[in-house]
């Protein structure tokens, strides 16, 4: 009896927009999208604050939380869980302003809400699911990763400007497009849910599909 393949523990979705996009909002995205890129820059990436009682108050976040987890999976076989929910709605919110810059929905990144945008990550047990000495090889491990998303990427550099002039025309992204950028979108998710959120021990599949 055949075996039924199990997902891998995290997945990336994007809703096909059926609708006409906004030419206009096409037309000028990447000034646009100025504001909320400093708004995830400013989340993504610490800068100077200042110290009182003994915590430090930063102006902006430290982006994901990995060192600390890497440190608590070697010695302690924890994965806090405040520190993995922080991690998927960062990861969310990069997504969701990805798919926007990538034409893949016309509306405004939300800093907090899913929109169009679908991700899922497992909380993993660290006990049970994740190797205490194997997050400090991953980042290595997913070298060939690397290498094939770059080229990826370039395709999707290729398809994402085919669309914007798709629809400046026609009002639609051509479904093929669409397909092959969420899956790059897809692929670059697994990569960092294995190598870097460090949530699963499973090797990505070199895949675009879901």
């Amino acid at each position: 009896m055949a075996q039924v393949p199990v997902a891998y523990p995290a997945s990336l979705t994007v809703d096909y927009p059926e609708r006409t996009l906004d030419r206009l909002s096409t037309l000028f995205r990447l000034f646009l999208a100025i504001p909320i890129l400093i708004i995830l820059a400013g989340v993504n990436g610490a800068t100077g604050g200042h110290e009182d009682n003994g915590l430090r108050y930063q102006l902006a976040a430290g982006g994901l939380i990995f060192a600390p987890i890497v440190l608590m999976l070697l010695f302690r076989q924890k994965y806090p869980r405040w520190w993995f929910d922080w991690n998927v709605a960062l990861t969310g919110f990069v997504n969701r302003v990805s798919a926007y810059m990538f034409l893949l929905t016309d509306q405004y990144p939300s800093t907090d809400e899913e929109q169009s945008v679908h991700i899922a990550i497992d909380y993993p047990n660290a006990r049970t699911e994740l190797s205490r000495w194997l997050p400090l090889v991953k980042w290595f491990l997913a070298i060939p990763h690397y290498v094939v998303l770059v080229l990826l990427g370039i395709g999707a550099v290729v398809c994402v400007t085919a669309a914007w002039f798709s629809i400046l025309i026609t009002g639609r992204y051509p479904r093929i497009f669409f397909d092959y950028v969420v899956g790059v979108m897809r692929w670059s998710l697994r990569v960092a849910a294995y190598a870097f959120l460090l949530t699963t021990d499973r090797y990505p599949p070199f895949s675009l599909s879901a």
